[in-house]
């Protein structure tokens, strides 16, 4: 009898602590310019909104506040997973985001996969390329002749950004029909200026640069001044990027559970 009433009792108890699903953790870089710091915020309030009930933190890398590492001191002991608002891999997503991950030893954690290379950035790209002036309707035979495009991106000394930007750069290109050349403001080559350039010497003499950045800064102001014509806005809190973010929580909390261990790199 006593079994059953005490049965009785926690089957009358809220499952909400039991099923409550893990923190989401936006890591941004962080910037100077406090454009940054209003657009990422608008994008976490954006993603709760996608989805009600999800926690839902802010934490940067280094320059605004609140720092990662005190975003995950502040989460109650659980599970939380973080996912980058970065658009490649390199040193930040390999070594300072998982670093921090570790040192939060109350946590669970997950480390999600940046955001891209994605279609849904491809989506974002073009938005804000005919925002700028870029046609909306597809290119006529002579403007697909005259027209290139660069993508402006921060850049890394790891290689693996660099494919993962050209990537990104191919799913552009066939979007718009006309070649995407990426570029960067620190750390790789070209910059904006040398493939703007490379595209004219080909007979691009219409080329529109496309900020491949979250969020506005001292690296997406310097892209656009370099550009000859059209110079799109960075990503900032297009739908897209909400979704993406969604997408790459979800796709960290599919991964296997035998695959990993405090934190987990996912592609």
């Amino acid at each position: 009898m006593i079994s059953n009433q005490l049965g009785s009792q926690l089957s009358n108890r809220p499952l909400r602590n039991r099923t409550r699903p893990p923190a989401l953790v936006l890591v941004a870089h962080g910037s100077r310019n406090p454009g940054a710091l209003a657009t990422v915020t608008e994008l976490v309030e954006r993603i709760r909104e996608q989805r009600p009930g999800l926690t839902v933190r802010l934490g940067h890398i280094e320059l605004n506040e609140p720092l990662l590492s005190d975003t995950l001191t502040a989460l109650p002991a659980g599970r939380a997973v973080l996912v980058p608002l970065l658009l490649s891999r390199g040193h930040h997503v390999k070594h300072d985001i998982p670093g921090a991950a570790d040192a939060a030893d109350h946590l669970l954690t997950r480390v999600a996969a940046p955001l891209g290379p994605h279609p849904l950035l491809v989506d974002a790209l073009h938005d804000r390329l005919v925002e700028a002036g870029w046609p909306e309707r597809p290119l006529s035979e002579r403007a697909r002749r005259r027209g290139g495009v660069v993508l402006a991106a921060a850049g890394s000394r790891d290689p693996q950004s660099a494919a993962d930007t050209g990537a990104t750069a191919e799913l552009l290109a066939r979007r718009l029909g006309v070649p995407v050349v990426p570029a960067y403001a620190s750390a790789a080559t070209p910059d904006v200026g040398t493939a703007v350039r490379a595209l004219a010497a080909r007979g691009r003499d219409r080329v529109a640069v496309a900020a491949y950045f979250t969020a506005p800064g001292r690296f997406a102001t310097e892209s656009a001044a370099a550009a000859p014509g059209i110079a799109a806005a960075p990503l900032g809190t297009h739908p897209a990027l909400a979704r993406l973010v969604l997408h790459r929580y979800d796709n960290a909390l599919a991964t296997p559970a035998g695959a990993h261990t405090r934190h987990l790199a996912t592609a």
